[in-house]
């Protein structure tokens, strides 16, 4: 598998829009994770804490690690000392966990809510009415050491392409939403993390800033 060729192919693509490459690195060897590095990818995602502090441990330390699977409140101290986004953050408990931590080590972590945009009952995150209430909490004013830097979603997995550009459309208009109605001085709506390998160019189309692409880089993985 040609890592750096496709890690050059994603990203002369992405050059021409407004949308960053995560390369999803989960349960790839750090040897893989290296050529990737090689070829100048600094933004890799992980979905699990263990694998992903053990990686941080290991490699160059001016790759930005991205925590792009749903995260544990009892875990969150673990990846708080050097995480630079948290893409998952699904509840106010959450982000009151990542706040506590964040404190401890003198740090504001960037954190994205996780919006819950697909007809899939199996995926996690807020929904806009939720969101909304929260954003205009009294709670949110007291976690000074989180930023809520934007939003992530997944879209239903669905071979409806329409299906998927409306949904990736939602988000975005959420995102727009939040910008104009939220004066919080911990939320700063930059970031839409929308799209993976089988629909990145509809995320593209649709207001993304980040893309999560793992299998179309580092081949498919390994659960063993």
């Amino acid at each position: 598998m040609p890592i750096a060729e496709n890690i050059n192919r994603f990203n002369k693509t992405l050059s021409l829009t407004n949308t960053k490459l995560i390369a999803v690195s989960k349960t790839k060897p750090v040897e893989d994770l290296l050529q990737a590095y090689e070829a100048g990818q600094r933004h890799f995602g992980e979905n699990k804490v263990q694998e992903l502090t053990s990686k941080f441990e290991t490699l160059p330390k001016d790759i930005e690690w991205h925590m792009i699977g749903h995260l544990q409140r009892n875990k969150v101290k673990y990846i708080a000392p050097f995480i630079h986004l948290i893409h998952a953050v699904d509840s106010p408990r959450l982000l009151t966990e990542i706040n506590k931590q964040a404190l401890k080590h003198d740090r504001v972590i960037n954190c994205l809510l996780q919006i819950h945009i697909a007809q899939e009952e199996t995926k996690f995150g807020f929904d806009e009415k939720e969101v909304m209430e929260f954003l205009n909490s009294e709670d949110l004013t007291k976690l000074e050491h989180i930023k809520i830097v934007g939003l992530m979603g997944m879209a239903t997995n669905t071979d409806n392409e329409q299906q998927v550009e409306g949904e990736f459309k939602g988000l975005k208009s959420l995102a727009d939403k939040i910008k104009k109605d939220v004066s919080l001085p911990n939320v700063a709506i930059e970031e839409l993390s929308t799209g993976m390998t089988n629909d990145f160019e509809i995320a593209c189309k649709t207001g993304s800033t980040m893309v999560r692409i793992g299998s179309a880089i580092f081949g498919s993985r390994n659960y063993q």
